[in-house]
């Protein structure tokens, strides 16, 4: 890290008055934690001594007898807090042993920057760009209570078709939203344009340019907002201050968001598809004269990809909820095929430009409940392993897949069905994942160990109300 770089930091935190540092990094789950310091305290020593913390505490992390572990910000990530109070800069941080110093193998930032690494070494290309499509839902009233012998969730939204018959103080003016018919109805049945218009300014303020915003298909509150794609590390650090503003401003305004997957039942979940190109010398790598203008190393990425998706499950699509989503016949992204135009394949190449910048895979299976730095780097080290052993994915699937004969439907395999099932693929193929020590098996481990203790059983063994709907009187 430049001396230059550490003073300007420093230096933008002065020019707007700071008092506060806050320290952020990503746990192993996929979630920010900080912790803050006041601002005197941010010296340019700071940034090579770090900032001490109780790595035993953070999900998925260090023992209680090895908890000491030191935080070192990242002056190229320096940027002031929108939503605080107080003056206050943000940092972002490297994640290091305070007697090795050497980075810690489980901080998910840490993986990323590895596979970026890794992908110059290959001397197959020297960047990996990413761009994720994060739909979360925003809801205006949720409850939900879980005990042995009583549980319950319940979503609101002013936008939703159950209110149409809700007796309201002043009257009701019935500009609800039909089910799956949120794409894309104008005001007043989008409540939410002024909503994500200051979600949109206030990505802008934090340094994500922003490409489009719109209401999505489902009914209650379902939205999209695409940020401009950019290179591996820095897109996953901008998921995640995306997903801090579009919840910090729905709480402003007294409403709450959610990237879970798939928070009710009827209607569209949410995704997270993800665009992907490899480029070397500023030079995009994935058009060339094959199906849909794409080259053959494009073609092997895919073939990567769709070999290894089963594997991916577990990392892309990393929560029990995430299979109420990838559910076959019911338009989810399930079939692991190609196509240029068929948005029930698992990879669709986007055909909005004949440009050769703009040649790129769109991978449709990821939900936004995913890790973005264990999620962009599993599918590069996926994709990597397709070139390197040239698969090739076999022939697009163009065809619309509901009018698929069962024979010919039969053909087509699927992702994972579970988080189960996806947690035993990738015990049972992770090796592309390990090259160049990019994701190690300690970490492959620890987070099969904590999803399937954690999560997978504990939804597997409890019951759920639809069960006592079906099997109370037998």
């Amino acid at each position: 890290m430049t001396t230059t770089k550490v003073a300007e930091v420093i230096e933008l935190g002065r020019r707007h008055g700071a008092v506060m540092v806050d320290l952020k990094f990503c746990d192993l789950i996929g979630q920010w934690q900080h912790t803050s310091v006041p601002f005197h305290r941010l010296t340019e020593d700071a940034f090579e001594d770090g900032f001490g913390f109780d790595g035993s505490s953070i999900r998925g992390w260090k023992a209680i007898n090895e908890s000491d572990m030191l935080l070192l910000p990242d002056a190229s990530t320096g940027v002031m807090d929108p939503f605080m109070a107080q003056p206050t800069l943000s940092l972002l941080c490297h994640v290091v042993d305070p007697i090795t110093r050497e980075p810690y193998a489980r901080d998910p930032r840490f993986i990323a920057r590895k596979v970026e690494q890794y992908v110059r070494s290959t001397g197959l290309a020297d960047t990996i760009f990413v761009g994720p499509e994060a739909e979360f839902f925003v809801f205006d009233d949720v409850r939900y209570d879980v005990k042995p012998h009583n549980s319950f969730f319940a979503i609101d939204s002013a936008e939703a078709p159950w209110n149409s018959g809700k007796v309201m103080p002043n009257g009701n003016r019935a500009y609800t939203i039909r089910s799956k018919e949120g794409y894309f109805p104008v005001a007043p049945h989008d409540t939410l344009m002024d909503l994500r218009t200051e979600m949109c300014q206030t990505l802008e303020a934090v340094g994500i340019e922003v490409e489009t915003s719109h209401h999505e298909v489902a009914t209650a509150g379902q939205c999209e907002i695409d940020m401009k794609f950019d290179s591996l590390v820095r897109m996953a650090d901008k998921t995640l201050w995306f997903k801090y503003v579009v919840k910090n401003v729905a709480a402003r305004h007294g409403k709450t968001a959610t990237f879970m997957p798939k928070p009710m039942y009827g209607d569209n979940g949410s995704g997270m598809h993800c665009h992907q190109s490899l480029w070397k010398g500023g030079n995009p790598l994935f058009a060339g004269p094959g199906y849909a203008g794409m080259s053959e190393m494009a073609m092997y990425y895919i073939g990567g990809v769709l070999k290894h998706a089963k594997a991916l499950n577990a990392i892309t699509n990393p929560t029990t909820n995430s299979y109420r989503r990838l559910v076959p016949g019911y338009e989810a992204p399930v079939n692991l095929a190609y196509s240029s135009r068929n948005r029930s394949a698992s990879i669709r190449i986007p055909m909005f430009s004949s440009s050769p910048k703009a040649k790129r895979i769109e991978v449709r299976f990821p939900d936004p409940s995913c890790n973005p730095y264990l999620a962009f780097a599993a599918l590069t080290m996926a994709g990597l392993d397709g070139i390197q052993k040239k698969i090739h994915p076999g022939d697009a699937l163009d065809k619309d897949i509901y009018s698929l004969s069962p024979e010919e439907a039969s053909q087509v395999p699927q992702v994972s069905g579970s988080l189960g099932e996806a947690l035993e693929n990738l015990e049972k193929d992770h090796e592309f994942l390990l090259q160049g020590d990019v994701f190690t098996k300690d970490l492959i481990e620890t987070w099969i160990d904590y999803k399937r203790e954690r999560e997978s059983d504990p939804v597997r063994l409890r019951p759920v109300p639809y069960e006592y709907y079906l099997y109370y009187d037998v």
